[in-house]
């Protein structure tokens, strides 16, 4: 397990591990194999129990039992009575989902306490085994089949390449103790049934090594679609045109030039980006996102579960979120030089140069250049208020603000939110497209003012 650690970062130095322990094998054996591994990286060990209050006193002797185990090992302890069942009928969902919302929403209230750390859980081999015939059953994607990874966000999941027979070697050779949870037994759960039916009938009658096989299977498909979602990123990036909490904006040109395998992660991505979540969204509804985008005809929608929509806007393709977004009008001084970090998660730094023969300006529209002597007072970024005017560079006359969006094809929903350079008198920048006339770089000109603005990625 240090191997699979080390390997996959799973555990720094100082780091505070909240271990989610039912009492069973393959929780113990995790915590015993943490315990070895602390020996040798200094960190923290956390206890957590969670009691799902669907097994009455056999539930409450596991929990009395690992708040013994902790005692005896010396670990801080937490634990927590809730009822999975009543908690998934409120929700709609089941209540295996629910006792996962339960237990992981319990593990992270106990790690915000403690600051930096992971959530170690005790999935293994056979597991994911389970989770693939899942997931192929239920008719999955490329990205299901590479199963759990070992890492995922806070998650870290030591054991997961250790098959369940060397756990229970290991129990055994230690002389650990653990507690037998009964309804892992009964197949009255779909993973159950998976574990104690169907993986053993293919074992006796197609592959006896198939919980093997599927491990090496996930591992192929993990290594590829981890080189295809870099690929994605460095694409999404550059199509990308806006991006905040509620939408995000992408060249419609530069995302049809794309594999249709790329496209379907693109949007994929952005509404993982948007929702945190792709639960409820399903491959058909992908494909048949982009199929509208590849048409690219503008006004048209597709709606997609949890109450996102992708529309077409002129040559743009926006993915957002359906309810009304508030309008909230912001302004931050800008120091010159210097930079600010922005809450839509955007940088803007400005820099001072002196005109000279070595000074080369940058060709590329999130940096802009102006003469610095021609701003009046301070440096504001903003987005766009009632009024305003602006001359676009190449113009002599100004025109409103409104009418430029409007000449541009720009969105009537993205217009709030396009930031503004602006100083005390004008409009110096329309970020994302062109900076006014009156702060262009002229021979004149003794000092040059640049700013940038971009994504932090």
């Amino acid at each position: 397990m240090l191997d699979a650690i080390t390997e996959y970062k799973l555990i720094e130095e100082n780091d505070h591990i909240v271990v989610g322990v039912s009492g069973g094998p393959d929780s113990m054996a995790l915590l015993y194999c943490l315990l070895e591994a602390r020996k040798t990286i200094p960190f923290s060990i956390h206890i957590a129990h969670v009691n799902h209050g669907v097994r009455g006193e056999e539930a409450r002797s596991d929990q009395l039992f690992v708040e013994r185990i902790s005692k005896e090992l010396g670990l801080p302890y937490y634990t927590i009575n809730v009822n999975m069942i009543e908690y998934g009928k409120e929700r709609g969902i089941t209540a295996e989902e629910a006792g996962r919302e339960l237990r992981y929403g319990f593990f992270r209230d106990i790690l915000e306490r403690h600051g930096r750390g992971k959530i170690a859980v005790a999935h293994n081999m056979n597991d994911q085994a389970e989770t693939l015939l899942m997931r192929i059953m239920r008719g999955t994607g490329p990205d299901g089949l590479k199963g759990m990874d070992y890492k995922s966000d806070d998650i870290i999941r030591p054991i997961l390449g250790i098959d369940r027979k060397e756990i229970e070697d290991y129990i055994r050779q230690k002389g650990i103790e653990t507690v037998l949870d009964k309804t892992n037994l009964q197949p009255i759960y779909s993973r159950n049934k998976v574990r104690l039916e169907l993986i053993p009938y293919i074992e006796e009658n197609f592959n006896p090594n198939i919980v093997t096989t599927l491990w090496r299977m996930s591992r192929i498909f993990s290594l590829d679609l981890n080189f295809l979602e870099e690929h994605t990123k460095i694409k999404f990036k550059n199509m990308l045109k806006s991006h905040d909490k509620n939408s995000i904006i992408l060249h419609g040109d530069k995302f049809l030039v794309e594999d249709r395998s790329i496209q379907q992660r693109i949007i994929r991505n952005a509404i993982l980006e948007l929702n945190k979540s792709l639960q409820g969204i399903s491959e058909g509804q992908i494909a048949g996102a982009v199929n509208l985008v590849n048409n690219l005809e503008t006004g048209k929608e597709f709606h997609l579960s949890n109450d996102i929509i992708l529309r077409i806007n002129y040559d743009e393709i926006i993915i957002e979120k359906s309810r009304e977004r508030e309008k909230i009008a912001y302004s931050y001084d800008i120091d010159v030089p210097g930079s600010i970090i922005l809450e839509n998660g955007y940088c803007l730094e400005t820099k001072i140069f002196t005109k000279d023969n070595d000074f080369v300006m940058e060709k590329t529209k999130n940096v802009k250049y102006f003469d610095y002597d021609k701003v009046e007072g301070n440096i504001r970024i903003r987005n766009r208020r009632d009024g305003d005017r602006f001359i676009p560079f190449g113009m002599k006359g100004s025109k409103k603000l409104k009418d430029y969006f409007i000449d541009e094809k720009v969105p009537r929903d993205l217009r709030d939110r396009i930031p503004l350079v602006v100083d005390n008198e004008n409009i110096m920048w329309v970020v994302g497209y062109r900076i006014s006339e009156l702060y262009k770089i002229t021979q004149d000109t003794k000092r040059i003012l640049s700013i940038s603005y971009k994504l932090l990625l």
